[in-house]
């Protein structure tokens, strides 16, 4: 699956145009989240919450252990860069682009044409419940 370059696509339900020949991987979770190796070293609190999150996440379903090594060397790098004490762009923009190589972002993803969809709540739609405030606002029903 080869990563587009341009501005990010958009969800396929926001898609007027709906011609196209790709399909789109859609990943529906598990119950539970996907059991991820231990860190194994003393990580900076934002590179763990960032392994735990990656764990729950819908692409982890697909995460071989060459993966989850990578994750592992993303968090300690990022651990290095977050406890070094200054800013090292370059450092941060390295790390970054193994996060995206690991699918962690909405961006990352709909490059590679992924969708992760949750459980609705069967709630009303927020893009409706937005419309009808609006409309309020405005004084237009």
């Amino acid at each position: 699956m080869a990563a587009t370059r341009g501005p990010i696509p958009k969800r396929s339900d926001q898609r007027r145009r709906r011609n196209q020949d790709e399909p789109i991987t859609t990943i529906t979770p598990g119950d539970g989240p996907v059991d991820a190796p231990p860190l194994g070293f003393p990580a900076h609190a934002l590179a763990a919450d960032w392994y735990a999150a990656l764990a729950e996440s819908g692409q982890a379903l697909y995460f071989e252990p060459s993966d989850w090594a990578a994750a592992r060397i993303l968090a300690y790098d990022l651990t290095r860069h977050l406890n070094s004490g200054r800013v090292s762009a370059q450092m941060l923009a390295a790390v970054w682009s193994g996060m995206a190589d690991l699918l962690t972002t909405e961006a990352a993803r709909r490059r590679v044409r992924m969708e992760i969809e949750r459980a609705a709540d069967d709630g009303p739609d927020a893009g409706v419940v937005a419309l009808d405030d609006y409309r309020r606002a405005l004084g237009a029903g």
